[in-house]
């Protein structure tokens, strides 16, 4: 029985991945991405050391000066570390897409017939396991300190959900800048100087009404403050208001945006 072979260019070929496919192909890229984290564990020393030394360092500078005491400072400053700490991590999202870049990793990806967007989504998929050691890390440190959250336990669990979530998202604009920059070292320098000037004039370390009126007006306005304050109420209060609306409208739009302009980049890159 002969078996007829159609010549490709009478073939119906798909220019396109389906939802499945493109979850299933970002699936196995996260899975890619969590190998690297066991092969070289290194990789984890930024999520384990930097949220036992941020939450000693600023608790104990700033504690007696803002609160009276450490204790009294906790509620306050255990949400802006986390938020703070968490989202600086995802810089290395965009430094790990460029060093794989660079050595022609995705080069590859890009001639298998995957998803486009897998091999970027996979990555930062990975990551958000760096963003829960990092929270996890941040909260212990905070109990063991005296932090009692008055929200609970569900409130905390979501209130660290919020922060990873919208981390990831977040991790959608260095996974950009990595894509477009040329070296490793341009990305890790170009994300500070975005996010180091968010998380510092911000509430995250000390309350706004303490600024001067020009600067409380760009504290109000920026999205890092209505992310830790979303954090203070569900971990303080067990309440959730309109900050964690907006953070969630944030980080949404964030994606929409970052997420086919990286792919498009990326693209076009390699």
């Amino acid at each position: 029985m002969s078996t007829f072979i159609k010549p490709g260019a009478e073939r119906q070929l798909k220019n396109h991945s389906s939802f499945g496919q493109t979850l299933r192909n970002s699936l196995t890229m996260a899975y890619r991405g969590l190998l690297k984290i066991k092969r070289t564990p290194e990789q984890l020393f930024d999520v384990t050391l930097q949220p036992i030394i941020f939450t000693l360092m600023f608790t104990y500078i700033f504690g007696g000066a803002i609160s009276g005491d450490v204790v009294s400072y906790l509620p306050v400053i255990i949400p802006g570390i986390l938020v703070q700490t968490v989202i600086t991590t995802s810089i290395v999202t965009g430094v790990q897409l460029r060093e794989d870049m660079e050595k022609g990793v995705f080069d590859r990806f890009k001639s298998l017939p995957i998803s486009r967007i897998a091999p970027l989504a996979g990555a930062l998929l990975a990551d958000t396991v760096r963003y829960t050691i990092a929270t996890v890390l941040t909260f212990t440190m905070g109990y063991l300190m005296g932090y009692r959250p008055e929200g609970g336990l569900g409130y905390v669990a979501i209130a660290a959900l919020l922060v990873i979530g919208c981390s990831w998202a977040i991790s959608w604009i260095f996974a950009f800048f990595g894509v477009i920059a040329r070296t490793a070292s341009s990305v890790q320098g170009i994300s500070m100087i975005v996010l180091f000037p968010l998380t510092f004039m911000s509430n995250a370390f000390v309350p706004a009404d303490t600024m001067p009126d020009w600067l409380q007006w760009f504290v109000t306005i920026n999205p890092i403050s209505h992310l830790v304050t979303a954090v203070r109420d569900l971990t303080n209060t067990g309440t959730a208001g309109s900050d964690l609306v907006f953070s969630l409208i944030g980080a949404a739009v964030i994606v929409a945006v970052f997420a086919p302009i990286t792919v498009r980049a990326y693209m076009r890159r390699t």
